[in-house]
């Protein structure tokens, strides 16, 4: 009897698993104008110019996401109010009035002329990364945390 029990336990949690797994990857092609107006202001008055590729819903289990790719490679995530989370230009740099004035600051007096190619937002740091390699990661206060 213990043994069927337990058998039909790891049967239930393995069904659970699954289904679990299956909302979690529910994402789904929608166009620019579907996206929150937050994120579509963020595109229009910093991409401006810049041609769409692909902008995507992600609904997880909990939680709803937004990603924008641009044909030139940027990259930009949103979370489901539309503020942005993730922003990775890869090979260009980050739109300068995106980044935080206290950020903007410490980087134009330690790291002049480098510029930013990834910024993503936590819910207590920030981590900025740069053209030349650093990595460095802020608090929510905007003081450095750690750098490698």
């Amino acid at each position: 009897m213990k043994r069927i029990i337990q058998t039909c336990v790891v049967a239930l949690v393995c069904m659970i698993a699954f289904q679990v797994k299956a909302v979690a990857d529910n994402d789904k092609p929608i166009a620019v104008s579907q996206l929150p107006a937050v994120s579509q202001q963020v595109i229009k008055s910093h991409f401006a110019g810049k041609k769409e590729a692909m902008a995507k819903q992600e609904t997880g289990l909990l939680d709803k996401n937004y990603e924008v790719v641009f044909t030139s490679g940027e990259k930009v995530e949103f979370d489901k109010k539309g503020n942005w989370k993730e922003i990775d230009c890869k090979l260009s740099a980050v739109p300068t009035k995106l980044i935080p004035a206290k950020i903007a600051s410490y980087l134009k007096s330690n790291y002049p002329g480098v510029k930013v190619l990834k910024l993503e937002k936590g819910n207590n740091e920030y981590e900025v990364n740069l053209a030349n390699g650093m990595e460095i990661t802020f608090n929510k206060n905007f003081v450095v945390i750690d750098i490698d």
